[in-house]
């Protein structure tokens, strides 16, 4: 559903938006999460995961094809 570039900045978002929550119980460092966003098809669907967690990400050209930068 999203490219890597946009899964990366997707990541880099929440780690931020969780970051400046301050919460006592977060740990140093990255951040671990699983988002799952669900698209407008049943067939549509992305889970993102914090950057560290995906060091070598599988290419999906039809993702990457509807990335428009």
């Amino acid at each position: 559903m999203f490219s890597i570039r946009q899964k990366r900045a997707i990541a880099d978002a929440v780690q931020a938006i969780l970051r400046v929550t301050e919460h006592p119980e977060l740990p140093d460092g990255e951040i671990r999460f699983r988002l799952r966003v669900e698209g407008a098809g049943v067939l549509s669907w992305a889970v993102i995961e914090n950057n560290g967690a995906v060091p070598s990400p599988g290419l999906n050209p039809h993702n990457e094809a509807q990335d428009r930068r």
